[in-house]
């Protein structure tokens, strides 16, 4: 079997990928990743409703999308009805206000250890600001 990568097999990539699984062991970050992930899909729902936006968040764990929809997203026949001019709007203005997100409807955002209180509070400020225009 061929298998090929940049960094696939290289000394110090997986001297890299064994600490950050150890560090990741002693630290287990996971519960406050979820936490700030929960705040952050709950604001930027609530940030969607007060601008009337039709909406849906798909979250699993640290992972979420925010998706202008009615419907709930559950397959690609709901997500093709996504309003990605919407979304383009709202990537832009966010881009606008210092949060980078996903630059397409399809893709996922995720929270990471580094996101601090602040920045989840941030980012849901700047979607309330956002959205509020767009909606």
């Amino acid at each position: 079997v061929y298998q090929a990568g940049t960094l696939s097999g290289n000394p110090i990539a997986m001297a890299s990928g064994i600490a950050t699984l150890r560090s990741l062991k002693e630290v287990n970050p996971y519960a406050a990743i979820d936490r700030q992930t929960e705040k952050l899909a709950a604001g930027l729902a609530a940030a969607a409703e007060a601008a009337g936006l039709p909406h849906q968040i798909a979250r699993v764990g640290s992972m979420f999308t925010l998706f202008f929809n009615p419907e709930k997203v559950v397959d690609y026949s709901v997500s093709a009805k996504n309003d990605t001019e919407r979304f383009g709007q709202y990537f832009r203005g966010m881009l606008e206000r210092g949060c980078y997100l996903p630059c397409s409807q399809f893709e996922a955002n995720f929270v990471s250890a580094k996101h601090a209180d602040d920045d989840v509070e941030r980012t849901i400020a700047a979607a309330h600001e956002v959205l509020a225009e767009i909606g």
